[in-house]
């Protein structure tokens, strides 16, 4: 039995406390990671306040883990004791099922979220399946990489699905703690970058790798704008005039939505969508591999979030931080 001590909420909408729990002996399969830092993203807090309703109290959330590895399961064979690693939304999958088989982990129906049903990283120790850990490469920053293992690889994936060429054209909706990343990504990918945001973070869109910029709240810039895209990726979670979306893409462009919006979207399937063939799509952090190439990608071209840290017994603050809306543009917690 182990003792870890955490930071965990005990209803909706709670404050943070300290809270301690016991880890049983450890899998064969399992690692726990030494908490180093851990990052804040916008699921722990719908976590926190239940909105997709399923959240367990005492809930302690953080899916934005790095460490080193403290403990190893005896069929553990890829990560030691003292490895730096990361860990990221999933904790666990099946192994068994199609989509682990065919490599896509973050589709397995039965896997196991890092804060769903089990604690996360708010603390000085978290548990894990092996094969969702990876290690963090030696030239990555650590200090800064933890946010990259969920809004990272968010954004960095639909690039490797959908096999995007460095000579498309991408748009991104949204310029917050995806949308900062997406440009990121994409100019060192090689695309032609435009980013969809308000006036006031046009300055700063250009700075981290947009080549032009549409203001997002002004509907006739998007309708009228000569800009032609392969892929346009959405981060945001409200609503926005989809269609004038869809009129923005070249033939065989595709719509891609990575932003956790809960409302239905509005879109008709004339003129866009049916006579340039266009595509909508959608998709979930990534899957182990994808994410061990992104982390490869992030050191070669040294992409690294826009962050504020906090101790982690400030995790209240650091919350409320997040909650405004001023947050440029993630937030880590450093273990005390």
């Amino acid at each position: 039995m182990k003792t870890v001590h955490a930071y965990a909420v005990k209803e909706s909408k709670g404050t943070f406390e300290e809270f301690e729990y016991e880890l049983d002996d450890i899998g064969s399969d399992e690692v726990d990671i030494d908490v180093e830092s851990c990052g804040i993203c916008h699921s722990d807090i719908s976590m926190v306040d239940n909105d997709w309703e399923m959240s367990e109290y005492p809930l302690v959330p953080g899916h934005e883990v790095i460490g080193k590895v403290s403990s190893v399961g005896d069929h553990v064979t890829h990560l030691s004791v003292g490895d730096r690693v990361g860990l990221g939304w999933h904790a666990g999958y099946c192994m068994v099922c199609d989509q682990c088989m065919s490599g896509d982990h973050n589709l397995c129906n039965d896997a196991q979220a890092t804060i769903g049903g089990r604690h996360g990283g708010f603390a000085d120790t978290v548990r894990a399946q092996s094969a969702s850990v990876v290690k963090i490469p030696d030239s990555l920053n650590a200090k800064e990489a933890g946010p990259l293992l969920c809004g990272g690889i968010t954004v960095f994936n639909p690039f490797v699905q959908l096999d995007l060429s460095p000579t498309s054209s991408v748009g991104v909706i949204g310029i917050g703690g995806l949308g900062h990343l997406a440009l990121k990504f994409a100019n060192a990918w090689g695309c032609e970058v435009t980013a969809f945001t308000s006036e006031s973070k046009e300055e700063e869109a250009l700075e981290m790798g947009a080549h032009h910029t549409i203001n997002s709240r002004d509907m006739d810039a998007i309708k009228n704008t000569d800009l032609r895209f392969d892929l346009v990726i959405s981060t945001i979670n409200v609503p926005l005039d989809w269609n004038a979306v869809l009129g923005t893409l070249k033939t065989h462009g595709r719509l891609h939505m990575v932003g956790a919006l809960t409302e239905p979207m509005e879109i008709g399937l004339l003129p866009h969508m049916l006579f340039n063939q266009l595509t909508l799509g959608a998709s979930p952090v990534g899957p182990p591999v994808i994410i061990r190439r992104m982390l490869d990608f992030a050191a070669r071209h040294q992409i690294a979030p826009v962050t504020e840290h906090y101790p982690m017994s400030k995790v209240n603050d650091a919350f409320e931080r997040l909650r405004s809306g001023d947050a440029r543009y993630r937030i880590i917690l450093d273990r005390d």
